[in-house]
């Protein structure tokens, strides 16, 4: 019905201004309600583009936007639009051979935003050109006592438990292990950053410093043969594969703490698996669903306290042949404590690989107010929440409401990007990972946010530098970081 509705409100704007009669734009609004509240998709706003080829300030390929955050104490309104900036957080680096010593990094984004109306059609030839994004500057992370971490896969590696700071991820060169997938910067500049290999959440000083960790619950934690074993099975140069290749139990490879968010009140840290552990039917993608929203006390920044735990079960879509498949989520915006938005998708399609049409990712609305509450009980062990995928009789999970197509090829039109074929320079990439909202600063839309949402490029492009060497993308992949941006009503968070 959305895009039924979305297409005539499109014809008629189309017929009246073929007749000469002049009205605003018609929005395609999309409402959902959740409780008492109605969140409404007014649809998208602007795009923009950094080239794929784009050098950080240490002369190496920048990209993989896998966490944002926008300064919203920075951000400005004036007659031309918008200003500010956002810190985008990228992964662990150009890894399509396996991990490398790529350094994990910062870099802050310098915006200037032009949204056109909602439903609008932007200006012809500059439909990909409302979001001018520049890369600012960019900020090395190190660990506790100031020295460089690295991307590198830890394998076997585990850095004792010291002080306050729990057992970490190491790789075999000494270094921490990072594989940082999301971002919260606070008020006095410090940031939590989320990530794959703990799956940990760690803080940052605001020049980049480690200054605590904390470890999830021990069910999330990976173990093989026993041992916490934090490796992924992405070998660095010339080092073997872990055994066994995949966890008896915790998080699985490369699906750890995707999504993490902090409330408007700053009172709660929430952050989400990329997908269920092992024991909860993550050793199968079919049945890896039922992944784990973990709730945080931020009272004390160093010393997060699980507060609440939620199994949050993931879209499920059917595939070309047929088959049931999950998409795991990507990120997420908090709303408050029982509500978020989260990004999911599935994997394999987009600019840059072979498969050229996605078939899911959808942002929803995820509602925890009814879901059964499992901090601290044996599902927190060793017990499965949910074993071959099925939930435990005793749980009821949180609810999925959608609420943006980021697929939807009318909205994607408007400003020259489709989905699928062709598969060129406007189809959308693979992984779209990071999230942020920004005040539309309207006395009279108070509750109006722009969302904006950021790919993972992966660092594809054929003028690649990283790590003392160039390299070049398969296939001829030259993929910008991308910036999507739509405008919502979010009733309430400018009140919390």
């Amino acid at each position: 019905m959305k895009h039924l509705r979305s297409f005539s409100l499109r014809l008629l704007a189309a017929t009246l201004a073929a007749s000469a009669i002049s009205l605003p734009a018609i929005a395609a609004d999309t409402t959902v309600t959740i409780g008492s509240s109605s969140f409404v998709n007014k649809g998208l706003v602007g795009a923009g583009r950094i080239p794929a080829s784009q050098r950080d300030k240490f002369g190496e390929t920048f990209g993989s936007g896998s966490g944002m955050a926008v300064d919203t104490a920075g951000w400005t309104r004036d007659a031309d639009g918008y200003k500010g900036s956002l810190w985008l957080l990228p992964d662990r680096g150009y890894n399509v051979a396996g991990t490398t010593d790529y350094r994990p990094r910062l870099n802050t984004i310098a915006i200037e935003f032009a949204p056109v109306a909602p439903g609008a059609a932007p200006v012809a030839g500059k439909e990909q050109s409302g979001v001018a994004a520049k890369l600012a500057d960019t900020m090395l992370l190190t660990d506790d006592k100031g020295a460089d971490a690295t991307g590198l896969d830890p394998l076997n590696g585990v850095r004792a438990a010291a002080g306050d700071i729990p057992m970490l991820p190491q790789a075999d060169n000494g270094k921490l292990s990072l594989d940082n997938e999301a971002i919260v910067r606070l008020p006095d500049g410090s940031m939590f950053i989320s990530d794959e290999y703990g799956p940990n959440i760690y803080r940052f000083s605001a020049d980049g410093h480690l200054l605590s960790a904390t470890q999830p619950p021990a069910a999330l934690v990976p173990m093989r043969k026993g041992v916490p074993n934090f490796a992924s099975n992405n070998p660095g140069p010339g080092a073997a594969e872990p055994d066994p290749k995949d966890p008896d139990t915790g998080r699985q490879n490369n699906q750890g703490l995707e999504g993490m968010a902090m409330t408007p009140d700053g009172k709660f840290l929430i952050a989400v698996l990329q997908s269920a552990t092992r024991q909860d039917g993550g050793d199968s993608p079919a049945t890896r669903r039922n992944t784990r929203a973990l709730v945080y006390d931020a009272s004390n920044l160093d010393h997060l306290k699980l507060a609440h735990e939620y199994v949050v079960p993931l879209p499920v879509f059917t595939d070309a042949k047929g088959k049931t498949k999950v998409a795991a989520q990507s990120e997420i915006v908090a709303l408050s404590d029982q509500t978020f938005l989260m990004i999911a998708r599935d994997s394999g399609n987009g600019q840059g690989l072979k498969g050229d049409t996605s078939l899911y990712r959808q942002i929803n609305v995820v509602d925890l107010s009814n879901a059964t509450d499992i901090a601290g009980t044996d599902f927190d062990k060793d017990k499965p929440v949910a074993p071959k995928g099925v939930v435990d009789a005793s749980v009821t999970p949180a609810k999925l409401t959608p609420f943006i197509d980021v697929n939807d090829n009318a909205e994607l039109g408007r400003f020259g990007l489709h989905n699928g074929a062709p598969n060129d320079h406007n189809n959308l990439s693979e992984k779209w990972e990071a999230m942020s909202l920004a005040n539309v600063l309207d006395p009279k839309l108070p509750d109006d946010y722009f969302l904006f949402v950021a790919n993972d490029n992966d660092f594809l492009t054929q003028d690649g530098f990283q790590v003392g060497a160039p390299y070049k993308a398969d296939d001829g992949a030259d993929v910008d970081t991308m910036f999507l941006v739509y405008q919502v009503t979010l009733p309430g968070l400018n009140k919390k």
